[in-house]
């Protein structure tokens, strides 16, 4: 094969396979037969592709592309075409697009890196004349890969059209790697594919997104922000890589929410954003509804000392299947370091620990060393070679950097799940040296700090350090008017139930009474609303409104059990109750005896009432 001849996979595969002639040398005859086999079945499913790969060409007008028009006319089940490598102009595109009209079993675009040297005013044609041409093709796409063309917000517009066709109903991955769409891109972006979520749903088919890469493109937090919605509407999302975006804590703050509706999430990749303390504690709150992921890459994006412990908490009360961490490069301190280390010890499938580039210091690399060498997971941590030492005592000054990027939070206080109290207990000493820095304010030193941060990260710890007074607190902290945070605060208590340990248990049980006590005293209080809200959240019943359920564990049906027996709860929600657990048999079957338990204390309370 010459070296600018297009590469056909699928098709010639066949003569690679072994000839009955030929003999392979050590292998005998009953291998070369299982070969055969092997080779035919994969032959017969293989997809088959047309490449021209990497020849370097410059394609400007249709004569330049008369050879691959004909071989793609000519290739009758025509399901993937890669053009990335060369560089095309309007009118090559456009004959390319001709070429296109026919294919119906189209499926994979690969059609990186080929525009270089063109004019951006060239782009959107170019886009708009192949998209043009699988719609009217009837292509159902599966892969979009358009990385590394450069084309900013205008080639967002050349595939506007294309992203909200039935052609992409079926899409599967979307690459968009360094395109610089910038802000207006991203909206762009996040509007198309908001769009063809609706149309295929209006269809029964809803788009499904499973792979979106759009590292390198200056999305910023109006970007990120966008397509956050997008990301939380389809929720099908299983990689999502955006690093270098510049985006804030703002952005990752509506990224992290985000991802709490992709349940089957495997890989995050925001490397080298600014998460800074708030955003790092909105994105592990995110990592606790995320039990299948296995790579988080949060290096170089300023996790600081109370985002890593916020994130160790996180792994070491879940994320069973965790294979990576990266949080290099993050101003990360020793004390916090440590707490990541003892956080991932239990995380059996764990290969790497990245936590280089921190501040650490000499005696705190060789603290952290000897720490995982004692637990017997000292290979699994990286290179420490680019820490940058230990901090300088006035080091936390550095904090008012944040308010660089609190400039947005006057539009978005809304966003702010996470007050400065949540961060409060983790760096305590460093509010207390830090001059009235954003951490620490009036407002959120003048209510208990430690509520709001059990509330955001339960613990048992986290509870029993709230004191005697805790279950006074808490029922002052949630508006028990509002009936979903007064379901969601009390599955937040129920999650740290034990029954193996009293004083956890009294703590949750006497909170959850002190709450809902006073929630059903409360004559605003609709208890219909709390009960519909808690059938939703463990996932008895379907919400209109999308709501995802919570990873439903046994506390929350041991609290539930004690709820049901209590002269504040009305029988007629004990009814409500047994009835939908006995409609669904299979549902929290993964809670065994808690479940059994339960059903049988909502049939005694029944009988006895």
């Amino acid at each position: 094969m010459k070296a600018d001849e297009p590469k056909i996979q699928g098709r010639d595969d066949l003569t690679k396979i072994p000839q009955s002639d030929e003999k392979t040398e050590g292998v005998p005859m009953a291998t070369d037969i299982a070969q055969l086999t092997d080779s035919l079945a994969k032959t017969r499913v293989e997809e088959v592709e047309l490449s021209y790969k990497g020849l370097g060409k410059k394609l400007d007008d249709a004569q330049s592309v008369e050879e691959m028009v004909k071989e793609i006319q000519d290739f009758e089940d025509l399901q993937a075409l890669r053009l990335e490598g060369n560089t095309y102009g309007v009118e090559a595109a456009k004959a390319i697009a001709k070429a296109l009209e026919t294919k119906s079993n189209f499926k994979r675009c690969y059609w990186s890196d080929m525009f270089t040297g063109r004019l951006r005013s060239e782009i959107p044609p170019a886009l708009n004349s192949l998209g043009d041409a699988l719609m009217l093709a009837g292509a159902k796409l599966t892969v979009l890969d358009l990385s590394d063309n450069a084309f900013g917000p205008d080639g967002v517009k050349g595939i506007e059209r294309l992203l909200k066709s039935t052609a992409c109903y079926t899409l599967q991955e979307l690459r968009l790697n360094n395109c610089g769409m910038g802000i207006g891109g991203g909206k762009i972006l996040a509007a198309s594919l908001i769009q063809c979520h609706k149309n295929s749903s209006a269809e029964g088919t809803p788009l499904g997104l499973k792979v979106f890469i759009a590292g390198r493109n200056r999305l910023e937090n109006d970007g990120a922000t966008a397509l956050a919605q997008a990301f939380q509407l389809m929720g099908s999302l299983e990689e999502v890589h955006m690093p270098q975006n510049g985006i804030n804590h703002p952005g990752v703050t509506a990224l992290a929410k985000a991802m709490q509706h992709n349940a089957g999430l495997r890989i995050l990749n925001l490397n080298d954003n600014t998460f800074t303390e708030k955003g790092a504690i909105a994105m592990a709150q995110a990592l606790k509804h995320l039990r299948s992921i296995q790579v988080i890459n949060f290096g170089d994006c300023l996790v600081r000392p109370a985002g890593a412990i916020a994130i160790a908490d996180t792994v070491s009360e879940g994320l069973p299947i965790l294979k990576e961490l990266n949080l290099s490069f993050g101003e990360i301190t020793v004390e916090a370091a440590l707490t990541v280390a003892k956080a991932v010890k239990d995380r059996n499938q764990l290969e790497k620990l990245d936590l280089n580039g921190n501040s650490l210091g000499e005696d705190g690399c060789k603290a952290l060393k000897d720490a995982m060498e004692d637990m017997n997971i000292g290979e699994l941590l990286g290179s420490l070679s680019d820490d940058e030492g230990e901090p300088e005592e006035d080091d936390d000054d550095d904090d008012d950097d944040d308010d660089d990027d609190d400039d947005d939070d006057d539009e978005e206080e809304e966003d702010e799940d996470v007050d400065e109290e949540e961060i409060e207990e983790e760096e305590e000493e460093e509010e207390e040296e830090s001059n009235g820095n954003k951490l620490s304010t009036p407002a959120a030193a003048s209510r208990p700090p430690d509520v709001s941060s059990f509330l955001s990260f339960p613990s048992p710890d986290k509870l029993l350090k709230l004191g005697a007074m805790r279950a006074m607190l808490i029922e002052q902290q949630v508006d028990v008017s509002d009936a979903t945070k007064t379901a969601e605060a009390f599955l937040k208590i129920a999650s740290v139930y034990k029954e193996d340990n009293d004083d956890v248990k009294n703590a949750v049980l006497d909170s959850i009474d002190a709450l809902l006590r006073k929630a059903f005293s409360t004559p605003a209080f609709q208890g219909c609303n709390f009960v519909s809200t808690l059938l939703v959240l463990l996932g008895l019943i379907k919400s209109e409104d999308k709501v995802k359920p919570v990873i439903v564990v046994r506390g929350h049906l041991n609290a539930l059990e004690h709820v049901a027996s209590q002269d504040y709860f009305p029988k007629e929600y004990v009814d409500v109750l047994a009835v939908f657990l006995s409609r669904n048999p299979k549902a929290l079957e993964s809670c065994g005896n808690a479940r059994n338990s339960l059903q049988s204390t909502l049939q005694r309370v029944r009988s006895e009432g």
